[in-house]
C-alpha cells in the first residue's frame, strides 16, 4: 500500500535536491529583467579578460531578492506540471505548451515542442531530437513512480535510449520505496530496467561499485567523479550521469537525504539535477517526516510561470487525497 508521507517525501526531498546544487540559483534568476542575466555575463567576462577569481553569483540589485532565496528550481516546477497533467494524453499535454514563450525547459523539451508543433508525435518527437539522452523525463518519472504508473509514454514524448530506460528506471525504484520497500529493493528494481548492454546500464553498475567501495556519500564523491565524468563537454543532465549518480548516493547513504544530497550537489557536472534526484529517492525512503526542516518547496515560476508562489507539497497533496 503506498504511503502518502513517502509519497509527499519524494516531493520534498526532490525539491530539497533542486535546491542545493548550484544552477538552482541561475534558473530562479531567469524571473529577474534579462538585464540582470546580462550584467552577469559581463562581468563573467571582465572576469575571463582580467583573470581574477572572484566569479560573479546571481543577484537581484534594484528587483526583488526572494527568487534568489534558496529553494527549488526547475526539476521542481517540471514535477509540478507532472502532476498536474498526468491524467492527459501525453503528447496532448506538451502540445498544450507549444506557442509559449513565457517557458523554460531542457533542450529536449523545446525539440519535442517543436516537433509536434511539425506534426511529429511520440516516439519520434523523443528520437529525432538533439538531447534524446537527457534526464527530463527522469525528472518528470518522480510522478509516475509515485502513482505507480509507467512513464513509457510520457518519456518517449521528449526523449528516446537512455532518457527513456532512465525514467522508467527511476520510476520504477520510487514505486518500490512509496509502496514501502527498502532502498536495496528500489535500487534492484532500477538495474531491473537498464540493460548491461547500454550506457546508462553500465554507467549505473560502475556507480554502485565505487560507491560501495567507498562506504559513504562524501567519500564516494571523487571515486564518482572519475567513473562517470569525462568533462569533455557540457552534458550536465545526461540521464546516463545523473540517475546513477542519484541511485548509488542513495544507497550508500542508507537513503539519508542529510548525506547523500550534499555528496550529489558536490559533483559540480551533474548538480543541475543529481542532487534533485536523489532527494527524490531518499525522500521516499524515509519520508516527509523525516526530513530536514527549513528547506522551502514553494515554486517561484521561473519555469512556468503560473506556478508561481504555489507549493509543491500542496499539489502533491491535494493530488493523493
Amino acid at each position: 500500500m503506498m504511503s502518502g508521507d513517502r509519497i509527499l517525501g519524494a516531493f520534498a526531498g526532490l525539491a530539497i535536491g533542486d535546491a542545493a546544487g548550484w544552477p538552482s540559483s541561475r534558473h530562479r534568476a531567469g524571473v529577474h529583467a534579462p538585464w540582470s542575466r546580462r550584467l552577469h555575463r559581463e562581468l563573467d567576462a571582465f572576469a575571463e579578460e582580467h583573470r581574477v577569481t572572484t566569479l560573479p553569483v546571481p543577484f537581484a540589485l534594484n528587483q526583488p531578492v526572494a527568487p534568489l532565496v534558496t529553494g527549488p528550481s526547475d526539476d521542481a516546477e517540471w514535477l509540478a506540471w507532472t502532476v498536474l497533467t498526468i491524467d492527459q494524453d501525453r503528447a496532448e499535454a506538451f502540445a498544450g505548451l507549444i506557442g509559449r514563450d513565457d517557458i523554460r525547459a531542457r533542450i529536449s523539451v523545446r525539440t519535442a515542442l517543436d516537433n509536434l508543433a511539425r506534426g511529429l508525435g511520440p516516439p519520434a518527437s523523443g528520437h529525432d531530437n538533439p538531447h534524446f539522452f537527457d534526464d527530463a523525463a527522469v525528472v518528470r518519472a518522480v510522478a509516475f513512480g509515485a502513482a505507480g504508473l509507467d512513464p513509457t509514454a510520457d518519456a518517449q514524448v521528449t526523449n528516446a535510449g537512455d532518457g527513456v530506460l532512465g525514467a522508467v528506471a527511476m520510476a520504477r525504484a520510487i514505486a518500490v520505496l512509496v509502496d514501502g520497500g527498502s532502498m536495496g529493493d528500489a535500487v534492484q528494481a532500477a538495474l531491473e530496467a537498464l540493460p548491461d548492454d547500454t550506457v546508462i546500464g553500465r554507467a549505473t553498475r560502475t556507480a554502485l561499485a565505487v560507491t560501495r567501495e567507498a562506504g559513504d556519500p562524501f567519500a564516494a564523491v571523487p571515486a564518482l567523479d572519475a567513473a562517470l565524468f569525462d568533462h569533455v563537454y557540457s552534458y550536465g543532465v545526461a540521464a546516463a550521469e545523473t540517475l546513477p549518480v542519484a541511485l548509488a548516493l542513495a544507497e550508500v547513504s542508507g537513503g539519508s537525504t542529510r548525506t547523500a544530497v550534499p555528496a550529489a550537489a558536490c559533483l559540480a557536472a551533474a548538480a543541475d539535477s543529481a542532487p534533485a534526484l536523489t532527494g527524490a529517492l531518499t525522500g521516499a525512503f524515509a519520508g516527509h517526516d523525516a526530513l530536514p526542516r527549513g528547506w522551502s518547496t514553494t515554486l517561484t515560476g521561473c519555469c512556468l510561470p503560473e506556478l508561481a508562489g504555489i507549493d509543491l507539497l500542496d499539489i502533491a497533496r491535494g493530488w493523493i487525497g
